[in-house]
């Protein structure tokens, strides 16, 4: 993934975003929608993919980030050293072939939409704890 550029957080080129765009099935639940001042889309308010400047990221197992990482791709590091935990972004070059980036966010809405919805709670910092 390339640095964050200087005084912000990186821009996906038009190519990137008109291929994520392509890749987010029109199906119930999911949507799409601003995220890191990119685009990520969402089933039962889970975020499944994302864009992240050109990086594409996808929420998998364990298993698909051991074949992600093993095809070229890396650890999703929206800030330099601090992994978001299961999300990994496929290998450079990705918007080239959508077809096995399709089946990469195919894979990842299956998973994500397994998991339990998102309560409509918004989540603050710090407070009490139960």
């Amino acid at each position: 993934m390339s640095p964050m550029p200087a005084g912000g957080m990186p821009r996906p080129s038009e190519g990137a975003l008109a291929a994520f765009q392509s890749l987010v099935p029109d199906v119930a639940g999911v949507t799409a929608r601003p995220m890191f001042g990119n685009r990520a889309a969402f089933v039962n308010g889970n975020m499944f993919a994302g864009l992240f400047g050109d990086a594409l990221f996808v929420r998998v197992d364990s298993d698909g980030r051991q074949r992600l990482l093993a095809e070229g791709g890396s650890d999703f590091e929206p800030m330099p050293g601090r992994p978001m935990r299961g999300y990994t972004c496929l290998a450079p070059g990705w918007e080239l072939a959508v077809g096995p980036a399709r089946e990469w966010v195919d894979r990842a809405l299956t998973y994500v939409a397994a998991l339990p919805p998102k309560s409509g709670a918004p989540r603050g910092r710090g407070g009490a704890k139960a």
